[in-house]
């Protein structure tokens, strides 16, 4: 799954592959699918009606090294996430991952009925 966003003014290219999982353990050293089971406490994203107490135990630390792993699986030439993020005079988590929420569901449903 691929989608377009703009972060701090600028095209972000992000892609969700099955080699996804692998890139972000190479990366990091951790499993891609316990770090996400770390994002469940937000539920589903609804700015409007975000519940700030559902923020206290999040680790965000997660969700930046998702995005910088489906940026890297989208376009290999970024930099490290270090340089990459601090390319950004803003990186707004909370919209980005309600941008991003469907390609995050597409790494761990089927889309087969079992």
């Amino acid at each position: 799954m691929e989608k377009t966003i703009t972060i701090d003014g600028q095209d972000i290219r992000l892609k969700s592959t099955g080699g996804t999982p692998v890139r972000f353990k190479a990366q990091f050293g951790k499993d891609y699918f316990a770090q996400l089971l770390k994002l469940a406490p937000l539920g589903k994203i609804d700015m409007e009606n975000l519940d700030p107490s559902k923020l206290d135990n999040v680790d965000f630390e997660v969700f930046y090294n998702l995005v910088w792993t489906m940026a890297k699986t989208g376009d290999p030439k970024i930099p490290e996430p270090m340089v990459w993020l601090d390319s950004f005079d803003e990186f707004p988590i909370i919209e980005i991952l309600e941008d991003i929420q469907d390609m995050i569901a597409s790494t761990i449903q089927s889309k087969k009925k079992l």
